[in-house]
């Protein structure tokens, strides 16, 4: 099945999030800290509504559904401040992302990041886990303003990498992501997550391939060029 999954791919692009970092539970953390500060209690529909908005978008839906005073951008370098040292210093790469990219590179893959995120967290994550170099454009959620499941991100990111969307796959951990790729006119896979996991069938009917690790990739790769 994954045999040819890179066949007349020329751009990989990849979420961050639950698909290349092990970091979802972070949010939901700062989600339940940043309201505690201001003695309100975290809804249990929160995460689900707030899926595949953009940085920009959440600190909107924040602003307005709990009446924050501060500023957008004092919410968003709240939130930035709060995930700093995590993903500096504890946010894992996910089973098999660094022999994939690796990989990709072999392979004359051109590889970029499409993400909810903030630049500033994007980076930090990246470099302390020591995978930048991998990467040819980084899209963050703080520089587009509809976020997933709208294409714009993905759009970006492979004009960023001067490659043709249909020439594309794109790596999702969240149904939003798995549509934003798709409206982009890009192959997509799902990969599994923790966070995400009550999420998988639908994922699977989303995207064109699933996989619980990379590992699973690299090893049909393997056997093929044996």
């Amino acid at each position: 099945m994954y045999r040819d999954i890179l066949k007349d791919i020329k751009g990989v692009i990849f979420d961050l999030d639950g698909t290349l970092v092990d970091s979802m539970w972070i949010w939901k953390q700062i989600d339940i800290e940043y309201l505690g500060s201001r003695n309100i209690e975290m809804p249990s529909d929160l995460q689900s509504k707030i899926e595949g908005m953009s940085f920009y978008e959440t600190a909107v839906y924040f602003k307005e559904a709990y009446k924050i005073p501060e500023s957008l951008e004092v919410i968003m370098d709240s939130w930035n401040m709060m995930a700093m040292e995590k993903y500096r210093s504890v946010v894992p790469l996910k089973e098999g992302v660094k022999e994939f990219l690796q990989l990709l590179r072999d392979k004359g893959i051109v590889m970029g990041i499409a993400t909810s995120n903030s630049r500033i967290l994007t980076e930090a994550a990246l470099d302390n886990l020591g995978i930048s170099e991998y990467f040819g454009a980084i899209v963050t959620g703080s520089e587009i303003i509809k976020g997933k499941p709208e294409p714009d991100v993905y759009l970006t990111a492979a004009k960023k990498l001067s490659v043709d969307p249909k020439t594309c796959l794109v790596f999702e951990d969240l149904p939003f992501g798995i549509m934003a790729g798709k409206r982009a006119g890009m192959k997509t896979c799902a990969i599994d997550d923790v966070y995400s996991a009550a999420m998988w069938d639908e994922k699977v009917a989303l995207a064109d391939y699933s996989i619980k690790s990379y590992k699973e990739i690299l090893e049909a790769v393997a056997v093929d060029e044996n």
